[in-house]
């Protein structure tokens, strides 16, 4: 059981869940709610790239009787590591203590949201690894599994990163740790943004730790896997092994 000092200092602290967008209004209102029912004084970003199908219309309505939402809203589909930037700086700008990525299609399942927030008090980094205990992975087809736990090998022999999952998009940074990078040099917008953040954290000398965590494939909705993200991924981990990172 958690120590009531210590879990009364975590909803104290300011914390943002960056969520981004395209076409989640078939998930969102349930995930806002279980992340609610976890009882931590949260707040959330949404970053809607102009979901046609009305996602970001919706929060919009709900932003004034809503206090702990916020929106940011862009003309169309600038991907997610733009998404993250625009909410990093947001957390940044607003004096955020901690600031967590995680998706909308429940994936990243809220319950694990107390987890990271115990681990964030003695780390500047935390990631929730499918790959830590074996491989904690639900409802994926045997082709995008093999296709991630390979990547995360390479990632690893190609940059020298001392994790398993370096591809995981649910984490936690404190906010003071995540101002030492230079938001405008993160060149990585699919899956190879996960990888290029980890490592620049790494090489600054951050404390990182994985923590284990189920990860279901989506129900609802459509992923945004393509064969750009794959190809963009592989070419930035040579970037990393072999370029000058800032």
């Amino acid at each position: 059981m958690r120590n009531k000092h210590f879990s009364h200092l975590i909803t104290m602290a300011k914390t943002l869940v960056i969520i981004p967008t395209y076409n989640e209004m078939e998930n969102l209102p349930m995930l806002l709610e279980k992340i609610a029912v976890q009882g931590l004084n949260l707040e959330i970003l949404i970053v809607d790239d102009g979901s046609p199908d009305g996602t970001g219309d919706w929060v919009q309505g709900q932003l004034a009787s809503r206090p702990e939402l916020h929106l940011l809203r862009r003309a169309g589909k600038m991907g997610l590591g733009t998404a993250y930037v625009a909410g990093f700086k947001y957390a940044i700008a607003n004096g955020y203590d901690y600031v967590f990525e995680m998706d909308a299609d429940f994936s990243h399942n809220p319950e694990y949201l107390p987890k990271f927030l115990d681990e964030i008090q003695n780390q500047d980094l935390v990631l929730g690894s499918r790959y830590i205990h074996g491989v904690t992975v639900v409802n994926w087809p045997m082709s995008r599994l093999l296709l991630s736990y390979f990547a995360n090998m390479y990632a690893r022999w190609a940059t020298g990163l001392p994790v398993q999952d370096a591809t995981g998009g649910f984490k936690c940074f404190r906010v003071s740790a995540l101002k030492s990078l230079n938001l405008d040099k993160i060149k990585g917008n699919g899956y190879s943004f996960q990888i290029e953040v980890n490592y620049k954290m790494w090489k600054k000398g951050f404390r990182i730790k994985e923590i284990p965590i189920i990860f279901a494939d989506r129900v609802m909705g459509q992923s945004k896997m393509s064969g750009q993200i794959i190809k963009e991924a592989l070419f930035l981990i040579l970037r990393l092994r072999f370029g000058n990172v800032d």
